[in-house]
């Protein structure tokens, strides 16, 4: 097995009608997650959770994923683009949580629009590479 320090899907499909059709359909699954999380999960202490859990889940399972389409299931063409682009694209977002660092600024509180930023980034890189090396161990030796 070859390893691969920063993951490249080599599996990447040409654009097309296929490629969107998977991106749009994995992008309503996880959209529609996204809201499910947002609507369930309280923002306690003034600390936006349902962003920060969805955006930190995200990054562990890009890191799974890209994990998976590089050394496990490779020559499926439309799986990045659905559970990568499409899914975890509609699952996680830089939009909200970038409102929600500007709202916690205008409202007042800059530690914790601070710590916010912050720990999303740094939660965010860590839990990637924690899905690349988790992943890695599981499927050692797995054949593509």
């Amino acid at each position: 097995m070859e390893r691969h320090d920063l993951p490249v899907d080599p599996d990447v499909p040409a654009p097309g009608p296929h490629v969107l059709a998977a991106v749009a359909a994995g992008g309503a699954l996880g959209s529609a997650g996204r809201w499910l999380v947002s609507a369930g999960v309280p923002a306690a202490g003034g600390f936006p959770w349902p962003t920060f859990l969805v955006n930190v889940t995200g990054a562990v399972l890009i890191g799974v994923l890209m994990v998976v389409v590089t050394d496990v299931v490779t020559g499926r063409p439309l799986l990045r683009p659905f559970l990568g682009v499409g899914l975890l694209g509609g699952w996680t977002t830089f939009s909200t949580y970038a409102l929600e660092a500007r709202d916690l600024l205008a409202g007042g509180s800059p530690g914790l629009a601070a710590a916010y930023v912050g720990g999303s980034l740094v939660l965010g890189l860590l839990a990637t590479k924690a899905g690349i090396v988790a992943t890695r161990r599981v499927t050692a030796g797995a054949a593509p």
